[in-house]
């Protein structure tokens, strides 16, 4: 009697495996979307003009995610998606300054006009036009 329970517990553990995992592939949890970091559009970055002051620049694109101890004349803009189903998607913009004024941007940033083929391209440095003094 006792080896006829065993070879029962046994065999119910065993389905109930294989059933969890059945289950688990049929019903998918609702994941959130998550979104980390600055988020920096291309409206944004046609505002930047050469030789704006730090200022100038973090009133525009905000406060940088990292700001290098030991390149004090760059920021760093980090924004990171993770859509709940799907592949995550990561922009890096980066805003150097020469003599605390803006010299230009690279990165993740699309240009006027661009094509879609060119908006693969994963770095490209952008020229910011210089500012027009009133």
């Amino acid at each position: 009697m006792r080896t006829y329970l065993s070879a029962a517990i046994l065999a119910s553990s065993l389905l109930a495996g294989c059933s969890f995992d059945s289950i688990v592939g049929v019903v998918d949890p609702y994941r959130i979307d998550v979104r980390q970091g600055n988020y920096v559009d291309q409206e944004m970055v046609s505002q930047l003009k050469r030789g704006m002051s730090r200022d100038q620049v973090r009133f525009v694109l905000g406060s940088p995610l990292v700001v290098d101890m030991f390149r004090k004349d760059r920021w760093d803009y980090v924004y990171r998606f993770k859509p709940g189903s799907g592949a995550a998607e990561q922009r890096v913009i980066s805003v150097f300054f020469v003599d605390e004024q803006l010299h230009h941007v690279e990165g993740d940033v699309v240009g006027e006009g661009a094509t879609p083929a060119a908006a693969v391209e994963r770095s490209r440095v952008v020229e910011v036009p210089a500012a027009v003094d009133d």
